[in-house]
């Protein structure tokens, strides 16, 4: 483990410097986060205006997937620490510069590697690991695609591109004829163009959570995990519409999810926020996924625990202590942009404010589609039923419109 850093004066020679290499709304709440700690932050975005570089010291915009630019933009900015925010980077570049001593890569240059895709990810944790994982098979054309559930994997299952992220390019399929057009929206979605897929077999789970994973430096030195109350969420061809907090589990099966997010979490190393996602029936815990980052429903720790998931991660990475204890239950639910243009503008933001214990969050994203994430209300009360109800009414609100 890295020792904590010490914290300079932002725009100045003594600044602890931090680039952020994806700057959406999670990433936006990172920098804040970080800057109240007083460091100096740089948001990087492959589009101009995004969340984060509306908020950061500075902004840059360059695609993160192109090795070179990414190269000499890291060379002359020279930061502390190179958190990535999203999948599409060219992780082989980080590598490399980590290998010679020029940045720290948050968790490490090889997480981001494992993670930036699913096929990394699913080999550690199910063939590396031994861990508990659906039925899986990886495939580079549409015949492979047909092979691979016609020889074992079945109907139902789910096709999801390598790289792809917020359920883009993800289908579930009920039988042959939705194999093609399955094939069609995943090439679609993906991030980068791999010409390749993950299909999974299904589970016929209760639920699925994601298990927020601190790795952090502990009063020793040494390394400390740390778990945050378990959350649920409903998603939606894969896309995360709502989540709260804690969700009830058996002690048998947070016991379970506990163990996998520490084997996978510390076989990735480092330091930082995991946000590991997992599938529940009865005692029974399941692997699905793991971002080394905040994850989007996450976003309900604004309103429920003393510290977000956002300064959780930020306090990680800087070597400082962390607290994941809950201070309420909680919920979120996504405002979406609901019409396609730019320059949105959102009416209705003070009645969803007048239902009670709520607060809202608008991404200030420079373009609208209408299923696009550009906000999201959070509630907190006495039980998560009711906070559920708050923050759907609440989202519910707000009304999105063309200025």
């Amino acid at each position: 483990m890295s020792q904590p850093l010490s914290l300079g004066t932002p725009l100045s020679p003594t600044a602890t410097r931090v680039m952020l290499l994806g700057s959406g709304e999670l990433g936006k709440e990172v920098l804040i986060a970080l800057q109240r700690l007083g460091v100096e932050t740089i948001a990087v975005d492959r589009y101009e205006h995004a969340p984060g570089q509306q908020v950061a010291h500075h902004a840059r915009t360059i695609a993160m997937s192109d090795p070179e630019a990414l190269r000499a933009l890291i060379e002359a900015e020279r930061p502390a620490l190179v958190v990535p925010e999203i999948e599409a980077i060219a992780t082989p570049v980080l590598q490399e510069l980590e290998a010679q001593g020029l940045v720290r890569v948050i968790p490490t240059a090889r997480a981001a590697r494992l993670t930036m895709d699913r096929e990394g990810i699913r080999r550690l944790a199910a063939e590396t690991l031994g861990l508990p994982t659906s039925p899986y098979a990886f495939c580079d054309s549409l015949e492979e695609l047909q092979q691979a559930i016609d020889g074992g994997i079945g109907y139902p299952c789910v096709v999801k591109p390598v790289m792809s992220s917020s359920g883009k390019g993800q289908s579930k399929l009920d039988g042959p004829q939705d194999v093609r057009k399955a094939w069609d929206y995943a090439m679609a979605g993906g991030r980068v163009s791999h010409g390749r897929v993950i299909v999974e077999g299904f589970i016929d789970f209760d639920y699925e959570i994601t298990l927020l994973t601190v790795r952090s430096v502990g009063a020793d030195g040494q390394a400390e995990t740390s778990f945050c109350a378990p959350i649920g969420h409903v998603q939606v061809s894969g896309d995360y519409v709502e989540s709260w907090q804690p969700h009830p589990m058996s002690p048998a099966a947070l016991e379970k999810a506990q163990h996998i997010a520490r084997a996978v979490t510390q076989d990735l190393g480092g330091q930082g926020l995991f946000g590991v996602e997992l599938f529940v029936k009865g005692d029974q815990v399941w692997f699905s996924e793991v971002s080394p980052r905040p994850h989007d429903t996450g976003m309900v720790t604004m309103a429920t625990q003393w510290q977000s998931e956002f300064e959780l991660h930020a306090r990680a990475i800087l070597g400082l202590p962390v607290d994941t204890s809950l201070k309420s239950p909680g919920a979120s639910a996504v405002i979406y942009g609901g019409v396609e243009g730019t320059g949105v503008v959102f009416e209705g933001v003070a009645e969803a404010l007048r239902v009670p214990g709520t607060d809202i969050r608008l991404f200030g994203k420079p373009e609208s589609f209408s299923k696009r994430r550009m906000g999201v209300a959070l509630a907190h009360a006495d039980d998560v039923d009711t906070a559920r109800v708050r923050a759907k009414e609440a989202a519910g609100k707000v009304r999105p419109r063309l200025g």
